[in-house]
């Protein structure tokens, strides 16, 4: 029996939870991020970044009451990405 390999970009607990959080969404802001996950500023941003540079996340930047607002969605990768984590996670619980 061998064991699916586990996607390292989706394998990190807080990129995770980005992308859990935004399975379920149209998008989310940063901030609905920030205090979903309990992350830093810094450490949300460099993840929200590694998850665009992979192609599961779309990034939107724009002003809201002039105040910088970033906006995240999932890609079609990324759903597919989850999607697959999510089977091969299961093959470890269930061998």
């Amino acid at each position: 029996m061998a064991f699916a390999p586990l996607d390292p970009v989706l394998h990190n607990q807080l990129r995770l939870a980005i992308v859990s959080l935004l399975v379920g969404l149209e998008s989310a802001d940063f901030n609905f991020l920030l205090e979903k996950t309990g992350a830093t500023r810094g450490n949300l941003s460099v993840q929200i970044t590694k998850l665009k540079d992979a192609g599961y996340v779309q990034v939107k930047k724009t002003f809201k009451d002039n105040y910088p607002n970033t906006r995240c969605s999932l890609s079609a990768k990324g759903v597919k990405a989850f999607e697959t984590y999510v089977q091969a996670l299961k093959g470890y619980l269930e061998p």
